[in-house]
Order: structure tokens, then sequence, then C-alpha cells
């Protein structure tokens, strides 16, 4: 590497459609994933809302901090149904938090760097993305 921008790939969500694993696959090579015995799916990611329930991110920039929210109507966070976690990504790295059941949908950042996109992972209907 030449010490350029680590972050010029995507960073590809996989999930195995018989297990539940997901792995986010940080720098690509030429195999194939697979879970299972079987290969892992790529999870594309949906931009824009469909139908009642609000998936895409919300973003609010201060000075000092990216506030995250989920949803215009905030997204449920119950056991069988939440959002796993919420992503920031800028042109130096990738912020991750993760969400549990009963925890608001929603995350503060104290990132100063420059906003690319933000990612956030539903359990039932899978990944969403806003990009700047």
């Amino acid at each position: 590497m030449n010490g350029g921008n680590y972050m010029t790939k995507k960073l590809q969500i996989y999930k195995c459609e018989k297990c539940g694993n997901i792995i986010e696959v940080l720098h690509d090579g030429p195999g194939e994933l697979s879970c299972c015995g079987a290969p892992m799916a790529l999870y594309e990611e949906k931009t824009e809302d469909a139908g009642k329930e609000k998936h895409l991110p919300l973003v609010e920039k201060t000075d000092t901090q990216v506030k995250v929210y989920v949803g215009g109507v905030s997204h449920p966070m119950e056991d069988s149904h939440f959002i796993e976690w919420i992503e920031v990504i800028t042109d130096g790295g990738s912020f991750k938090k993760f969400l549990l059941p009963n925890n608001k949908p929603a995350a503060n950042f104290n990132i100063l760097k420059n906003v690319k996109e933000v990612r956030i992972y539903c359990n039932i209907h899978g990944l969403w993305s806003r990009k700047f």
C-alpha cells in the first residue's frame, strides 16, 4: 500500500442465510465467502423508505458530534425487531455502535472528520444507507 486512503473501497456486508452470521469485509480478495456450506449473501444497501416503517438514517451534525437517528418515526426496538448497529463512515475510518432491544434507535459519534456515509442494520429489514 502506498500510504493512500484505506477507505476507498466499500465495506461490504455479507450474511449467511442458514445460520444468520454477518460479516463486514474490511479488505476484499478474490475468494468467495461461504458459511454453513453455502455462499454468503451480499447485502445491498437500501436508500429509500418504501413501507410504513422508516429505516433511513437521519443525521444531525454539530461542531463536535454526528448524531444519528433511525427513521422519522422511531424504529421499534423489541426483542424480535430492532436496529442492531449504526455505522458512520468517514474519509479516515468506520465507526460503529451496537444496539440492543429497548435501546433508543440512535447514536452519537464524536467525529470531526468528513462524513461520507451512515448505515444502519435492522435485524428484519436489512442494511440501509444515507450517503453525503
